[in-house]
């Protein structure tokens, strides 16, 4: 992992905090792991100002190339829920590729378990669009 830990803009966690903790009650197994594993990663996560994230790590709304060993590439984009769209390759956060694709760098290869079985993944590129979410005040 290239940064030790997954990175996460302030005022993205908190809102990611929201949106998985409505989301905690769904009943599939891969998606409550899913859910599971980021949150024990979100313990350890670096919390930085949107200032101080870089711009190689996956975020809302960030476009991420990846790789399988299946030589499978793509370019998704990371998405809140309502924004999902898989035929433009909008991916929601909450899905397990967006939920462990975030917070990742360019260059970190990861291991996630999806409805399809554990997976390997490698970020070949991060492009990042402006990032605006809806917090509380």
């Amino acid at each position: 992992m290239k940064y030790g830990v997954i990175i996460i803009e302030k005022k993205e966690k908190e809102y990611l905090n929201r949106i998985i903790s409505m989301a905690q009650y769904y009943k599939d197994v891969n998606y409550k792991d899913s859910i599971h594993k980021l949150n024990e990663e979100l313990k350890y996560a670096r919390v930085l100002s949107n200032k101080e994230m870089p711009d190689d790590v996956v975020r809302f709304n960030s476009f991420v190339s990846i790789t399988t060993p299946f030589n499978v590439s793509r370019e998704y984009q990371i998405v809140t829920p309502e924004k999902s769209d898989i035929r433009q390759n909008k991916i929601s956060i909450l899905a397990p590729m967006g939920l462990a694709l975030f917070g990742y760098a360019r260059g970190d290869t990861l291991k996630w378990n999806f409805p399809t079985g554990e997976n390997i993944i490698s970020i070949e590129d991060v492009r990042q669009q402006e990032v605006k979410l809806e917090t509380k005040k």
